[in-house]
């Protein structure tokens, strides 16, 4: 006897309530975030969509997990001789 396993299928472009469920939050959140442009999406028609690519790039900007260029170090500032 065979165990059937649950599988969740998590396509490329998901719709708002996919899109959420993959981020852990509410649609409503998603939403807002969407039409502020604070996370990426697109409308397709009338209805948001999100890619999951392009939401893992931006979860990795947000942890600080992104690569980051080597800053210049920062030159000091000129000390003025008191007067």
């Amino acid at each position: 006897m065979r165990t059937a396993v649950a599988r969740i299928e998590i396509r490329e472009v998901m719709d708002i309530r996919q899109a959420a469920d993959y981020l852990g939050i509410s649609p409503d959140t998603l939403y807002k975030y969407a039409s502020e442009s604070f996370i990426p999406a697109f409308k397709l028609g009338n209805r948001w969509r999100f890619k999951k690519s392009r939401l893992d790039d931006w979860m990795d900007l947000q942890s600080g997990n992104s690569v980051q260029v080597e800053a210049k170090p920062r030159q000091k500032k000129p000390v003025r001789a008191a007067r």
